[in-house]
């Protein structure tokens, strides 16, 4: 299965997985899952620690793409019809970063792995954290 993980819950796999359950720490593991982070998380990382709303032990652009190695996360790129999409959505979640992880996962047929509740409220599968 593949699985796009919500950018909070992909710095807790980093940093603090014990804040994942551990039946999603098990599906994590699964050599049959595809783990996804969107590349509107790299932005969201680097925008955050930019503002000092995120401590990173180094520039994101050095630090993202080791976490991704380490977690063996798959990147998957904002298409222009994923950035369209959101167009569509219904106006539940003021989230920009979220909002796109939604439309991101609607196209790409892909659960969305989070604690966020806001986005069960999406036509989108969740795997709660």
């Amino acid at each position: 299965m593949r699985i796009l993980v919500d950018t909070h819950c992909w710095l807790w796999m980093v940093g603090e997985p014990g804040r994942l359950s551990s039946r999603v720490r098990e599906l994590l593991r699964g050599a049959e899952n595809e783990l996804l982070l969107s590349a509107a998380s790299a932005w969201e990382i680097a925008i955050k620690h930019s503002i000092g709303r995120l401590e990173l032990p180094g520039d994101p652009a050095d630090v993202v793409p080791d976490w991704m190695r380490r977690t063996g996360v798959t990147a998957l790129p904002v298409l222009h019809s994923h950035a369209l999409r959101v167009a569509s959505l219904p106006p539940h979640h003021a989230d920009p970063f979220d909002r796109l992880l939604v439309a991101q996962a609607q196209l790409e047929r892909a659960p969305i792995l989070t604690a966020d509740r806001a986005l069960g409220d999406y036509d989108v599968e969740i795997l709660r954290a």
